[in-house]
């Protein structure tokens, strides 16, 4: 499954379904193959994908090293494009759409 978030207020951002369920997830929602985040809802969210970062981030800060079990592309990198999108509605007042 793809997910493809949209909003008027943004370009489209395309997530793999196995990388759209962990950030729906880190959203504090369950995947689903449609849904919508309301324009009030988009700082709390924006915030909790920042948590995330913020955590990762603090991670890495003490590990030391290559860790064989590291992914290739951090949750920085992989969130960065959803979260400007979130930051882009939030100041447009638009909501964001998926799977319609």
């Amino acid at each position: 499954m793809l997910y493809k978030f949209k909003s008027p207020a943004a370009g489209d951002v395309i997530m793999l379904g196995p990388q759209g369920d962990q950030v729906l997830r880190l959203m504090g929602r369950e995947p689903a193959a449609k849904g919508i985040f309301e324009a009030t809802d988009l700082p709390g969210l924006l915030a909790a994908l920042q948590a995330a970062v913020d955590a990762e981030a603090a991670m890495d800060d003490r590990a030391e090293g290559d860790e064989p079990g590291k992914p290739a592309v951090s949750m920085r990198q992989r969130l960065w494009p959803l979260i400007d999108m979130l930051r882009r509605c939030h100041a447009a007042g638009e909501s964001i759409v998926w799977g319609v």
